[in-house]
C-alpha cells in the first residue's frame, strides 16, 4: 500500500516554518482539543475516564471558593506566543480576561494557573515542554495532576514560579486531599473522585 499524498489524504502540508496560532485558531476541521507546540499541531489521544472526571472534581473544586476576580476555565486554548497555543486541562484566569461566550483562547499573561492531567500520550509534554513554556509565559502557578496507585485517585503536584530563577519548584504533592492558599485558599477532596 502506497502513502497517498497529504493534500490528497486531506492532511495540509504543513507550512515551512512550521504553524502559528493564527492557524491553530482558523484552520478548519481540526479536532477537538488540537494543541500547538513550537510550531507544530499536536492531536489528542481520546481520553480514558480518569481524565474527564478529574477534570470535573477540580474544576467544582476550584469554582466553590474562587474569588470575583477570577475565572476557572477548561480545556480552552492559551496564547503563549506566535507558535506556541497549548490547551491547559483546566486554567484560572483573571476575570478581565473574559470577553465573552464566543471566546476561543485567552492570553497567557491573563492565566493565573494552568492545571494539567497527565495521560500516557501526554506525559513528556505535561511534565517537561509545557512546563518551560508556562513558566516562560510567567504563568504563577502550576499544578501536573497523575493517577496514583492503587486506588486510581488523583495526586496533584503543586508549583510555584520563582521569581529569581523563573522556574518552577515544585511547593508540595497532595494525595486524598488538595489543601494550598495560593493561588487563592483552595479545599479539594481527592478522594470524592469515587462519587463521579
Amino acid at each position: 500500500m502506497t502513502a497517498q499524498p497529504a493534500e490528497q489524504s486531506g492532511w495540509r502540508m504543513p507550512p515551512m516554518d512550521g504553524y502559528t496560532v493564527d492557524d491553530l485558531l482558523t484552520l478548519p476541521d481540526l479536532p477537538p482539543h488540537t494543541e500547538l507546540i513550537d510550531g507544530s499541531l499536536v492531536l489528542v489521544s481520546p481520553q480514558r475516564y480518569f481524565h474527564f472526571v478529574t477534570i470535573d472534581l477540580l474544576v467544582t473544586g476550584l469554582r466553590t471558593s474562587v474569588p470575583p476576580d477570577l475565572k476557572v476555565a477548561r480545556e480552552m486554548t492559551v496564547v503563549l506566543d506566535s507558535r506556541n497555543g497549548p490547551e491547559p486541562d483546566i486554567c484560572v484566569i483573571k476575570a478581565a480576561a473574559k470577553k465573552g461566550l464566543r471566546q476561543t483562547y485567552f492570553e497567557g499573561k491573563d492565566v493565573v494557573l494552568a492545571v494539567e492531567v497527565i495521560s500516557p500520550e501526554s506525559e513528556a509534554r505535561d511534565r517537561l515542554t509545557k512546563t518551560h513554556k508556562y513558566a516562560a509565559a510567567g504563568i504563577r502557578y502550576y499544578w501536573v495532576v497523575e493517577m496514583a496507585e492503587p486506588d486510581d485517585y488523583p495526586v496533584v503536584e503543586v508549583f510555584e514560579l520563582s521569581e529569581k530563577s523563573g522556574t518552577y519548584r515544585s511547593t508540595g504533592i497532595h494525595r486524598d486531599r488538595l489543601k494550598v492558599d495560593k493561588p487563592y485558599p483552595i479545599d479539594i477532596d481527592l478522594t470524592a473522585i469515587d462519587n463521579l
